[in-house]
């Protein structure tokens, strides 16, 4: 086999039984194995950071299924080519084109007009789709192209899976048992692979390479010497991405300027997305500073709008003041945890009737059966407050939002003490 061909290619698994990690999936008895084995799978999306097995399962899946298997990368690809395909399929009808698969990578990166144009075949059974993405689907794909989909969340691999696969790669691979290599320590390459599998075996092969005898020893002090001072700063699209933008994100909450904006400096230099970096900051703004400075959330959202019109390298200077303003205002996370109360509180009593009073009345009937009957118009009330129920009878004088300690939430906390007095505890 040539040496040509990436190590992370030539060991591509081409069977669920050669397939590693994702036992939650296509463990025995896993939903997707399941639907593997029946012969039927819907339209998914397989979603999980990189090098987790995404394409490969993919692959996989319509080898099982003895599928026509097509592939767009959303990177690359337009409009004009979804069409090409579904056309083909389509045209090729009973001559063995029905309900082929079409995998498409990347595909958070479509446009809401190219992933539109996937609904129609979609919905017909024209094709079968299967979309991956490393970002939350929910945010990334359209609603109506989502609610034809089943998600399927693929995680990062134990530190178990990993040493497998070196163990796998030093005794199958047709390339490196060339070489006598002897595995000593796993650690440093699992560690600087980010659970990444696709990096993992880019590494043991640079390393191998690197080496020109033919006996190698693989420590974690050779992987350091030569490849620890040869990595980037900052991979966009692995597992660094999520430990950088976590720093980030806690930076801010904490109140350090310089620690934010040096993680965002860390962004930047790495080619991180503009756009996301801002989404960030409008969930930060709203999470950890809330009602303490809502001016914040309006700054966010005003600056993912400056970048994403502007971009690289100005939406820098845009970043760089929306982190500052962030990471400097007072912070209060009791919207956050408000919510949260209500949202299990409506679980917990979710079915609770409620108040006649508060009941819309557009016909006669519903009048008649007193819906609406004695609601108080709070403007025509004195000083614009009437001291109504509001809540269910059963879960009255329950307290969801607690004003967090800082100036202004304190002073609201003043004001709903001089209208409920005692009702809520304020």
């Amino acid at each position: 086999m040539s040496n040509s061909i990436p190590l992370a290619e030539r060991l591509r698994p081409t069977s669920l039984d050669t397939y590693i990690g994702q036992e939650q999936l296509v463990g025995k008895n896993a939903s997707l194995r399941k639907a593997i084995d029946s012969g039927y799978i819907p339209s998914l999306i397989l979603w999980g950071p990189p090098g987790v097995g995404k394409t490969t399962l993919a692959n996989i899946i319509s080898k099982s299924l003895d599928r026509p298997f097509y592939t767009l990368s959303a990177i690359n690809s337009g409009v004009k080519d979804i069409r090409e395909v579904i056309e083909k399929v389509r045209n090729q009808g009973m001559f063995g084109g029905s309900n082929a698969i079409l995998f498409i990578d990347e595909i958070h990166r479509f446009s809401k007009s190219q992933q539109d144009s996937l609904l129609g075949a979609v919905e017909k059974g024209i094709i079968t789709l299967i979309g991956a993405t490393t970002e939350n689907p929910s945010f990334e794909v359209i609603p109506a192209l989502l609610s034809r989909c089943q998600v399927y969340v693929l995680e990062h691999f134990k530190k178990e899976n990993l040493e497998d696969l070196i163990k796998r790669a030093v005794k199958e691979d047709e390339v490196l048992k060339q070489k006598n290599i002897k595995v000593k320590e796993m650690g440093k390459l699992i560690g600087l692979s980010g659970g990444d599998a696709r990096k993992l075996l880019n590494l043991l092969e640079l390393t191998i390479n690197s080496i020109d005898e033919d006996k190698v020893t693989l420590t974690d002090e050779l992987v350091d010497q030569l490849i620890k001072n040869k990595t980037i700063l900052y991979d966009k699209s692995g597992e660094q991405h999520y430990d950088i933008i976590s720093a980030f994100i806690k930076s801010i909450r904490g109140s350090d300027p310089n620690a934010a904006l040096y993680y965002l400096a860390r962004m930047i230099e790495g080619g991180e997305d503009a756009k996301f970096i801002a989404r960030r900051l409008i969930i930060a703004a709203s999470e950890d500073i809330g009602n303490a400075n809502p001016t914040a959330l309006v700054l966010a959202n005003t600056c993912f709008q400056s970048v994403n019109v502007i971009g690289w390298p100005e939406s820098r200077i845009i970043l760089s003041q929306c982190v500052v303003y962030l990471a400097t205002s007072p912070k209060s996370n009791a919207s956050y945890l408000a919510i949260a109360n209500a949202q299990q509180l409506a679980k917990d009593n979710g079915n609770l009737p409620v108040p006649l009073h508060l009941r819309n009345a557009p016909t006669k009937l519903m009048r008649e059966l007193n819906y609406g009957k004695g609601y108080e118009y709070s403007h025509n009330q004195s000083g614009g407050f009437s001291n109504q129920e509001y809540l269910p009878e059963e879960i009255s004088g329950t307290k969801l939002y607690e004003p967090g300690n800082n100036k202004r939430e304190q002073e609201t906390k003043k004001l709903l003490h001089a209208l409920w007095k005692d009702k809520y505890g304020y």
